[in-house]
């Protein structure tokens, strides 16, 4: 009659060893087990929380994973070797399959979840572009997503992102630290869940613009859309997201000036806007005063405090390289990637 079975953090070797069917939580991350998954894991009808990750598993996803029990709410199988494909049978509120060889498109069907909260893709094989989902109204209930390191390819999907309500509603109080990279951890509170909203689309292939519609998204934390091929100016929009507090858009093509709006974001803490193509005067003031030199590292063109190029009346450097210094250009992000490195 066993309904919840923690062996989290041993050093358990072997298969594993699928528990009474009246099991509700089964927690095993972060052991030694190897193998494949077994099928008989999917008779447990009453399971809730099944957490699987930081393991040496192999072998493919099973296709009943998610199926068997209608009230599954957490799956996680992070950190493993696992091959295979999403099935469209998986957890209501959290799906995590961080870092293993999952090798699929976007997975467009979990638009449908009602409930599901928070889903990681990151450091994975997935690839293609986002689809433009056909359902209505996908992903409002989502607060994290996390798609980095991977080979999405395309632009941002921009029929989504005005459906995800939970991204833009602000009813909930509190400021919460962002723990590099740890906020969608396995231990997460249930406070911690309803308060944070981040989004990570890092490292991955996505071109063209930034939409504006991200704008929207008033109770989002964190952004970070670093290591694309993304084009065009920061949007005014980003003005409205008053609760952002840290936002990366490094190692981009992106052009224009640097939004004087975003000094509204008041909440803001953490900046890198480096190494892309943004040109003129650095707005001053509120928090931008707090940012040092390394959030503006390869943009040749900008000027003002805290780099040493000054700007001249039209906010424009005072000496902006000629056409005859075209190799210094080239050979500054390359200079200033080597500094990064060895910081």
């Amino acid at each position: 009659n066993i309904t919840t079975l923690d062996l989290r953090n041993n050093r358990i070797q072997g298969s594993i060893l699928v528990p009474p069917p009246s099991t509700e939580v089964f927690l095993v991350s972060n052991n030694k087990l190897s193998g494949r998954i077994p099928p008989s894991i999917c008779s447990l009808s009453f399971l809730q929380y099944l957490s699987l990750s930081d393991n040496n598993l192999s072998g493919t996803i099973p296709p009943c994973l998610g199926n068997f029990s209608t009230e599954l709410i957490t799956l996680h199988l992070k950190n493993n070797s696992l091959e295979g494909h999403i099935h469209d049978t998986f957890a209501n509120a959290i799906v995590n399959v961080e870092n293993n060889m999952t090798s699929d498109s976007f997975p467009c069907w979990l638009g449908s979840l009602p409930v599901l909260k928070i889903l990681v893709l990151r450091s994975n094989r997935f690839d293609g572009p986002l689809c433009n989902s056909n359902i209505t109204f996908p992903f409002q209930a989502l607060r994290i997503i996390d798609l980095s390191h991977n080979e999405f390819t395309g632009f941002l999907p921009r029929r989504i992102f005005p459906s995800m309500e939970a991204m833009k509603n602000v009813d909930e109080q509190g400021r919460l630290e962002y723990m590099g990279g740890a906020f969608y951890d396995e231990s997460i509170t249930q406070k911690i869940l309803v308060m944070f909203r981040a989004m990570d689309f890092s490292s991955n292939r996505f071109h063209g613009e930034i939409p504006e519609v991200l704008g929207n998204f008033k109770s989002l934390k964190v952004l970070n859309l670093s290591h694309n091929s993304l084009t065009g100016n920061i949007p005014v929009s980003f003005e409205n997201m008053t609760a952002l507090e840290s936002l990366d858009l490094s190692f981009n093509k992106l052009d224009g000036r640097i939004p004087e709006q975003l000094l509204s974001v008041t909440a803001l803490a953490l900046l890198n806007l480096s190494h892309s193509r943004l040109w003129g005067r650095i707005p001053q003031g509120n928090q931008f005063n707090t940012f040092a030199n390394d959030s503006y590292f390869g943009n040749i063109h900008l000027c003002g405090e805290p780099l040493t190029m000054r700007c001249s009346n039209d906010g424009l450097p005072k000496a902006p390289p000629s056409a005859s210094t075209d190799h210094e250009e080239d050979e500054t992000p390359s200079r200033f990637d080597w500094k990064m490195a060895k910081m």
